[in-house]
């Protein structure tokens, strides 16, 4: 089973949107964790968005990824364009993609759009890795 890595600013609301899509579209075809070059809480309108298409993440939590050792993931996923920022040792996992989406923290009627592409994202992601 491939081990994903969903990471962002923060991991307070595109990460966490991913981690919560891939446990549930992915589950027994990769394992997944998110987390944020910080760490700080996970959003209450990512939450709410995922609540709306049925997908519970309010027992996620934001965790930093100096928590976790590259050398345990196939995958890497920036959300944000923070790809940049990452150690290199993250970079150069087998799959690394930067998708660059909308922050939706600032601006919560975006939520929808962005839950939406991060989905869309999400599900190709698993087809890859499948």
């Amino acid at each position: 089973m491939k081990r994903v890595m969903f990471v962002c600013k923060k991991n307070s609301s595109r990460s966490q949107m991913a981690e919560g899509f891939a446990k549930v579209m992915g589950k027994g075809i990769i394992e997944v964790t998110s987390s944020g070059l910080e760490s700080s809480e996970v959003n209450p309108h990512a939450i709410k968005a995922m609540a709306d298409v049925g997908i519970d993440i309010s027992d996620q939590t934001s965790n930093a990824l100096s928590e976790f050792s590259p050398e345990d993931y196939d995958a890497v996923i920036s959300l944000c364009g923070c790809g940049v920022n990452l150690p290199e040792e993250w970079v150069m996992r087998e799959i690394f993609e930067d998708w660059q989406l909308d922050d939706p923290a600032e601006k919560p009627e975006i939520f929808p759009r962005v839950r939406g592409e991060v989905k869309e994202r999400v599900e190709k992601l698993i087809q890859k890795l499948s």
